[in-house]
C-alpha cells in the first residue's frame, strides 16, 4: 500500500494508459502547457506530445463532439471539462448523442468515452462556478456517472471507466484533490455501480458520495465516541446506482439520514429516499431525513458560502434529530 492523494491517484490511471493504449488521448482546457486548472495533467504535454494532449479551446460542446467523433471512429478519447457548470454548454452533445447514439445503432457503435470533470463548492469560486449537477446526468440511460470520495475509489473506479465502452462522466470534487488515503501498488478496479460501506455501524444509515461522504465519516467518527453507532453508505457511482447495501444497512439500523452538496429540490437523495420509502418502509422507525445545500444560488462572500453548504454540524443535527 501506499499514501497517495487524490489527485495523484487520477493523474496515474493516465499516465498508466496513455502509456498501454496508443488509441487513448486527452483533450481540454488548459491540460496541456498548463498543466491542467488543478495540476492533474502538470508535465503530460512534455512527456506525450500534442498528438496526446490536445489543449482545446474554450468551447465544450466543440470539445465534447469532437470527443464522440473520436470515440466513434476507434480511438479512447479523454475529456477535461473544466467544471461541472461548464458542462451545460455540452449537455446535447453528452446527453443527446454520447448516452444514446449506442442504443440508436442497436448496439453497432460504442462510445468509449471519459468525461472528466470537477464540482462542488467551496472554493470560492461564486454561483456560476459552485454547483453540484451530477445528479442531472444521473437521470439519463445511457451514461454512468461516478462520484468518487476517496484516492481508493477514484484510481479504482477511473480505471473501470476507461475499461468501459459506455460513455462515462467522471466527476471530481476540487475540494479532494488533496485528500490522502491508502492505494494498493497493484493493479485493481473499483466496479461501476458497487456502492461501498464504512464504517459499519447498528444505530443509523447515513448515505452520500464523493466530499459529502467524506465529511459524514468525519462525523461517524466523532460521534462514536459518544457511542452513536453511524454506518455510512458512500454510493461512488449515481448510475448505475447500486441501492441494496442502503437497503440492507436501512434493515439494520432503522433510521436513515441522506446528504448530498447540492440543492434538495430535486436533489438525488430524492430518488435514494423514494427507494428506501417503496422497499424498506416497514422497516423504518423514524421518517427518512436529508440534508442539502440552501437553496440559493452559491454566494461568492465566504462566510456566507460556508452557510450555503453542509457541514459537519448540520450532518450532527440531523442524525441526532432521527435518533430521537
Amino acid at each position: 500500500m501506499a499514501e497517495i492523494t487524490y489527485r495523484e491517484a487520477i493523474s496515474g490511471v493516465l499516465r498508466e494508459y496513455l502509456e498501454k493504449d496508443d488509441r487513448v488521448f486527452l483533450m481540454g482546457e488548459d491540460i496541456g502547457a498548463y498543466g491542467g486548472s488543478y495540476a492533474v495533467t502538470r508535465g503530460f504535454l512534455e512527456r506525450y506530445g500534442e498528438e496526446r494532449i490536445k489543449d482545446a479551446p474554450i468551447a465544450e460542446a466543440v470539445i465534447t463532439g469532437a470527443g464522440i467523433g473520436a470515440a466513434l471512429g476507434g480511438l479512447r478519447p479523454v475529456l477535461e471539462l473544466m467544471t461541472i457548470n461548464f458542462s451545460l454548454l455540452a449537455m446535447d452533445q453528452i446527453v443527446n448523442h454520447a448516452a444514446k447514439l449506442r442504443y440508436m445503432s442497436g448496439g453497432q457503435f460504442s462510445i468509449p468515452l471519459v468525461i472528466r470533470t470537477v464540482s462542488g463548492g467551496g472554493n470560492r469560486l461564486g454561483a456560476q462556478h459552485s454547483q453540484s449537477l451530477e445528479g442531472w446526468f444521473a437521470h439519463v440511460p445511457g451514461l454512468k456517472v461516478a462520484v468518487p470520495s476517496t484516492p481508493y475509489d477514484a484510481r479504482g473506479l477511473f480505471r473501470a471507466a476507461m475499461e468501459d465502452n459506455n460513455p462515462v462522466l467522471f466527476v471530481e470534487h476540487s475540494l479532494l484533490y488533496n485528500v490522502k488515503g491508502d492505494v494498493p501498488e497493484g493493479y485493481y478496479e473499483v466496479p461501476l455501480g458497487q456502492a461501498a460501506v464504512g464504517p459499519e455501524g447498528t444505530g443509523i444509515t447515513i448515505v452520500s458520495y464523493s466530499r459529502m461522504a467524506h465529511l459524514c465519516r468525519q462525523v461517524a467518527g466523532k460521534l462514536a465516541g459518544e457511542g452513536i453507532s453511524c454506518e455510512v453508505v458512500d454510493l461512488r457511482c449515481l448510475r448505475p446506482l447500486d441501492m441494496e447495501p442502503v437497503l440492507q444497512s436501512v434493515m439494520k439500523t432503522h433510521r436513515a439520514v441522506l446528504v448530498e452538496e447540492t440543492w434538495a429540490t430535486g436533489g438525488f437523495m430524492a430518488e435514494v429516499a423514494s427507494q428506501i420509502t417503496a422497499q424498506a418502509f416497514d422497516y423504518l422507525d423514524a421518517p427518512v431525513a436529508r440534508v442539502a445545500g440552501k437553496e440559493v444560488p452559491m454566494p461568492y462572500s465566504r462566510p456566507l458560502e460556508l452557510a450555503a453548504l453542509p457541514d459537519e454540524e448540520e450532518v450532527t443535527r440531523a442524525i441526532r434529530q432521527v435518533l430521537a
